[in-house]
């Protein structure tokens, strides 16, 4: 719904962009991508016309997809690699390059048949072989961001056209994960070298690279192979890494781009130069990141004390622009998974905090914490002012490398935001569980959480009672000392309107049927 999609200038699966840092020292040399389909030379429609141009604040920093995991560039990937399934307007998993799927009666085993005749752009097979090798790299790989997405996959056989999972426990949430988010199939030839296809993708999904600058640009064409190439009406996109976003609209104007996600304080000028403004439905939300394996949060009520100061309606006040909306859960209230019994149980309070703080023996000033983050991020500065309030002295701290300490689960106090994942048992797990990759605590998970989330599993998502065992499994999830949920902010899409609108999807841009007028 990871990823998420969602980082809005501080949070992380959202301005992944900002992440790009990392790739920034060969962002000037130009990787050229041999065409990739068998049918390289041909053109993918009769004129050859219909460009998308699309800068986005979300620009890979890895076109592996094992390697950016379910963040929110995702849906940027989402060009070049298709799934087993994808999500339709109502989140559910449906066909993609799985034709169908059943579970066997015990509910631990689940097939996938493939559409047969698929092949990916270098003309290796799209097969259950295929299917299995992305499965296990996944799993394996040593840089992978899914592995504790995993957790329930036993083994995989490959049966020509058909994949049998086998699962460790029964898990009627597969079809949902093994989605575009957390399951991009790869060429099991390009994944070979997971450093090459970093940088030249190849998939199966609606378009194909023809170039590619690392951290910068991505040019792309419809692939005629894509199982259903007759509904892509876009020939070419161009993808490029958002500028500053006080230059997005201006650049939207006068048709550098066509098609961007927008920072809240640009929507009044989006509207007002006449472009297309709309909110894509999504699964956002952004938390404080906590460490109960480090000092002080190995106290109890130090934990407390940071929940009951922070003030929730700053972040939507100083951050949306009247877009977004206060949370103490990961999923947006009306969902499925939102869960009412839970809500505003550690209401802000900076009275209660300082009592908690001066229980566990601290004065004030006697704490100080780095909060590590990768970039400048105006969040990050209200939580600074927040904690101040209540005696916490915190000291902003940038590290362009942020990631590789956050999911090792070396930090002690940072923030994350995330897009949500398709699956909301997957959203639990990834936050609450003790592999879960937006645990800061691992291993630690809340108790009875294990619990809870196993019989959200165990039942299926069409049974009469499965909203009420999915909102048990948030309650349990939300004991959890690790984080601490502030706000979420929407999908803010700004675009010219010769692009038709977007199919609904939550937290996903599909182009299927999107047409682009006055093409020459």
């Amino acid at each position: 719904m990871s990823g998420r999609l969602t980082l809005r200038r501080p949070r992380l699966d959202r301005r992944s962009a900002r992440l790009r840092l990392a790739a920034i020292g060969t962002a000037l040399v130009t990787v050229l991508v041999p065409a990739l389909s068998a049918c390289g030379g041909e053109a993918s429609s009769a004129n050859g016309n219909a460009t998308l141009k699309w800068t986005s604040s979300y620009f890979p920093a890895h076109w592996d997809p094992v390697v950016s995991g379910s963040g929110a560039q995702f849906r940027e990937l989402a060009l070049v690699y298709a799934s087993l399934t994808r999500t339709d307007e109502k989140g559910n998993a449906v066909p993609d390059l799985a034709k169908s799927w059943e579970y066997n009666d015990k509910g631990d085993e689940i097939t996938f048949h493939l559409r047969p005749d698929l092949k990916f752009s270098d003309g290796e097979p799209v097969d259950a072989t295929a299917v299995k090798a992305a499965i296990e790299r996944a799993k394996k790989q040593k840089n992978s961001a899914l592995f504790g997405d995993l957790t329930s996959i036993k083994s995989v056989e490959a049966n020509g056209l058909d994949t049998v999972i086998h699962l460790s426990q029964v898990d009627y949430q597969i079809p949902q994960l093994l989605g575009e988010r957390v399951l991009q199939i790869a060429s099991p030839k390009a994944a070979k070298s997971p450093e090459k296809l970093d940088q030249a993708p190849v998939g199966a999904g609606p378009f194909t690279v023809t170039q590619l600058v690392p951290g910068t640009k991505v040019v792309l064409k419809k692939n005629p192979d894509y199982w259903d190439a007759k509904n892509i009406h876009i020939d070419n996109v161009e993808l490029t890494s958002a500028p500053d976003a006080s230059t997005v609209v201006s650049g939207l104007q006068t048709g550098v781009y066509d098609f961007a996600d927008i920072d809240p304080s640009q929507a009044d000028a989006a509207k007002k130069a006449g472009l297309d403004v709309f909110v894509q439905p999504g699964f956002n939300a952004s938390n404080i990141s906590l460490n109960i394996n480090k000092a002080p949060f190995t106290n109890d009520k130090v934990v407390d004390a940071v929940r009951h100061a922070i003030d929730r309606q700053e972040f939507v006040d100083k951050l949306t622009f009247g877009y977004g909306e206060t949370t103490d859960q990961p999923f947006p209230k009306g969902y499925v998974a939102y869960d009412p019994k839970s809500e505003n149980t550690y209401p802000y309070d900076p009275a209660k905090s300082k009592e908690l703080l001066a229980e566990a023996g601290y004065k004030s000033g006697d704490i100080k914490l780095d909060l590590v983050i990768p970039a400048e991020d105006p969040q990050a500065e209200i939580v600074q002012s927040q904690l101040a309030k209540v005696g916490i002295t915190v000291n902003i701290k940038i590290d362009k490398n942020w990631a590789t300490p956050f999911f090792a689960k070396d930090l002690t106090f940072s923030l994350y935001g995330t897009t949500g994942r398709d699956s909301a048992a997957q959203t639990l797990t990834a936050h609450f569980g003790p592999n879960g990759p937006l645990n800061l605590s691992s291993p630690y998970e809340p108790d009875g959480f294990e619990a809870a989330i196993a019989k959200v599993r165990q039942t299926p998502l069409d049974a009469p009672d499965y909203a009420d065992v999915l909102r048990a499994a948030t309650r349990a999830g939300l004991e959890s000392k690790a984080l601490v949920f502030t706000y979420s902010q929407p999908n803010l899409i700004a675009k010219s309107k010769s692009i038709s609108g977007l199919p609904k999807n939550p937290a996903h841009l599909d182009w299927t049927g999107v047409t682009i007028s006055g093409a020459n």
